[in-house]
């Protein structure tokens, strides 16, 4: 599937893989982003002619809903649901930095409104003759690593959330897909790990993906992961636990 002449909604479009995302696609797609930052989108609107933006807190539900029902009310369809949008606390429990008020948020961002864009967006998705949800995962959705706890297991209820959906799905025209991500060089990784992939790439795979037909894509070492779980998870879990 190319993707030309199609709606497309993309979270977190303001920066990082989203933004890359739009670069690429705002040529030949309509482009609509949800983030939170009005700064950002100002600034994306002038620099992209024809992108639509919708001024969203994530961590919000009522402003989801709000925002849901304003995209309903504005168009009949989408083609392409990208869930792009995540915050990644890196403290442990046992760190003194650790924020408890913040396990909310992260869990609301990062998974429980991905669970709710699906289901209030869903009629427009089934409008289309071919869709696509699409949630942006990480290896950590697969195994996890000591720090991050909270995202772990927030990209591991995103797999199991993914494949379920997938399911209920599969007799209508939605397709769901994931793309397992390595570590990017975002704002989200800055000051982590090393030999980190770019943003632009990780866009670039993550839309041939879709345009190849691919329901769980492998980026980076990823590909190597996955196998080795398999074969040799002992391995697999040690070397990601000091990830």
């Amino acid at each position: 599937m190319k993707l030309k002449n199609k709606r497309i909604i993309i979270t977190g479009g303001t920066s990082g893989i989203g933004l890359e995302m739009v670069k690429i696609l705002n040529t030949y797609n309509e482009i609509i982003v949800i983030s939170k930052s009005e700064k950002k989108l100002k600034r994306l609107t002038m620099k992209f002619e024809g992108v639509i933006t919708y001024q969203t807190d994530l961590s919000n539900l009522s402003d989801v809903e709000n925002t849901c029902d304003a995209i309903k009310q504005r168009f009949e369809s989408i083609d392409i649901l990208i869930n792009n949008a995540a915050i990644q606390n890196t403290p442990t429990f046992l760190s003194k930095d650790f924020d408890y008020s913040g396990i909310a948020k992260e869990i609301t961002i990062n998974f429980t409104s991905v669970c709710s864009l699906c289901y209030l967006l869903m009629p427009l998705l089934l409008n289309s003759q071919n869709a696509t949800i699409l949630n942006v995962n990480s290896g950590l959705g697969l195994t996890a690593k000591t720090s991050s706890a909270i995202y772990c297991g927030t990209k591991g209820a995103l797999n199991l959330f993914s494949q379920s959906l997938r399911y209920q799905l599969e007799h209508t025209n939605i397709k769901v897909r994931q793309a397992f991500l390595d570590l990017v060089d975002t704002d989200m990784t800055r000051g982590r790990g090393k030999n980190k992939m770019s943003a632009e790439s990780a866009a670039n795979l993550i839309i041939r993906g879709i345009e190849h037909d691919v329901i769980d894509q492998d980026i980076g070492k990823v590909k190597f992961l996955r196998p080795m779980l398999s074969l040799m998870p002992w391995l697999a879990k040690s070397i990601m636990k000091k990830h």
